[in-house]
């Protein structure tokens, strides 16, 4: 149940329901490598909360899991908060409910990723240590949801203009938005994987983003997601 790394990955937990935070408490705490450093019923205690440590200039949390629908402040604008202040720790929602526009907002707050509350243990921990080394991790329910959320928000239409892409681009950049991998694009579009993370840094560099799920939410909001070639 322990991870081969020696890095201990700080982990602060969100949710209104004592029995969540006290089963995942416990599951934490048997991984090595995890470390509870704090618990929070509702986003406005979560943000009081990393106040207070900034204060005291003690560490940060370098994960938090955050349910979606707290009282007081929910998932979302908490996430939103605590993106705009800490950026340098990562939100991951961990939530019953996978909603289309609620995994948009979501992820346009600044959440990693998104996670079902009917998770494997051991997805979960994947998740949080991919999600500590700057790693984005998402499901195939979950990309779906924010495919549908972004193409319903764009239904009535957009700019057909590539943007300054050339066709190469395009095609990667459509691969991202479907959820591919370097490997998956390497493989679709017969080029080295090499060749695929240059046009990657070209992409984020052109369009203006810092990671692939942005890149993912460029492609929907451009109407571009579900082009061929």
């Amino acid at each position: 149940m322990s991870s081969s790394t020696n890095t201990v990955t700080r982990i602060m937990i969100v949710d209104d329901h004592d029995m969540v935070r006290l089963g995942l408490r416990t599951y934490l705490t048997m991984e090595d490598d995890f470390l509870v450093i704090g618990e929070a019923s509702n986003g406005k205690e979560a943000v009081e909360f990393l106040m207070r440590l900034s204060s005291a200039n003690e560490d940060m949390p370098d994960i938090i899991l955050m349910d979606l629908m707290m009282p007081q402040m929910d998932g979302v604008e908490a996430t939103r908060e605590v993106c705009r202040i800490y950026s340098k720790v990562k939100v991951v929602l961990l939530t019953s409910f996978l909603e289309d526009e609620k995994v948009v907002q979501a992820i346009e707050a600044g959440a990693v990723t998104y996670v079902m509350k009917t998770v494997a243990a051991d997805e979960l921990a994947h998740v949080i240590r991919s999600a500590a080394r700057g790693f984005q991790m998402m499901n195939a329910d979950v990309s779906q949801a924010l495919t549908r959320g972004l193409r319903q928000r764009t239904a009535h239409g957009q700019e057909d203009s590539s943007e300054g892409l050339t066709l190469r681009e395009k095609e990667v950049l459509l691969l991202i938005a479907d959820g591919k991998t370097n490997k998956d694009i390497s493989e679709e579009l017969h080029i080295s994987i090499k060749t695929v993370k240059t046009h990657v840094s070209n992409l984020l560099m052109k369009c203006e983003v810092e990671d692939r799920t942005q890149l993912a939410i460029y492609a929907h909001r451009k109407g571009w997601a579900g082009e061929k070639g």
